[in-house]
C-alpha cells in the first residue's frame, strides 16, 4: 500500500518556488492535502495532489486556537488518517502535531529523500535556490540536513 502523504501549504509553496514540487508525485505517487491549505497555496493543484476535508469541523477549530487555519486542517486531517505522514515545516505546528502523534517530514525530509532515491544529485543547490525564497531556515538546520545528505 502506498504511503499516505498530507502536506500543508509550506511545503508545496516553497517546491514550487525552487521548480521542485514533482518531487511530491516521484517519491510518493500521490499527496494530499485539505481545501484550506489548496487555498493558501494560490495556485492550481496538479491532478496528482487531491483534496480531502477533515471529518471532524470541531476538532480543527481547536487545533486553528494553536496553529494556522491550513495548518490545523492538516493536522486535523491526519489525525483521520492513521499511518500517514504530514508534511509540515513550521515549529509550532510540528510540536503540536508531535504531540498528537502524528509521523512527520517536512521540505528539507522531502529532499534528503529525494537525494537517497537518486531523484536529485545533491540537496545543497537546492537549499541555496529556498534561501532565495522567503522561506527561513537557520544556519544550524542547514548544516544538519547537509550532513544528512553527506554534503
Amino acid at each position: 500500500m502506498p504511503e499516505l502523504i498530507i502536506a500543508d501549504a509550506s511545503c508545496l509553496i516553497v517546491l514550487t518556488k525552487i521548480g521542485q514540487l514533482d518531487l511530491l508525485r516521484q517519491l510518493y505517487g500521490t499527496a494530499t492535502t485539505t481545501p484550506v491549505v489548496a487555498a493558501e497555496y494560490g495556485l492550481p493543484l496538479p491532478e496528482w495532489i487531491r483534496q480531502e476535508a477533515a471529518i471532524d469541523a470541531a476538532r480543527e477549530q481547536l487545533l486553528a486556537l494553536l496553529v494556522d487555519a491550513g495548518e490545523a486542517s492538516a493536522i486535523a486531517l491526519a489525525l483521520e488518517r492513521p499511518g500517514c505522514t504530514l508534511i509540515l515545516d513550521d515549529y509550532k505546528a510540528r510540536k503540536t502535531a508531535e504531540k498528537l502523534s502524528i509521523q512527520l517530514t517536512g521540505t528539507f525530509g522531502v529532499l534528503l529523500r529525494a537525494k537517497r532515491q537518486g531523484l536529485v544529485s545533491a540537496v545543497k543547490p537546492l537549499l541555496d535556490q529556498i534561501r532565495q525564497t522567503n522561506f527561513r531556515f537557520s544556519d544550524a538546520l542547514e548544516i544538519a540536513v547537509l550532513k544528512q545528505a553527506g554534503e
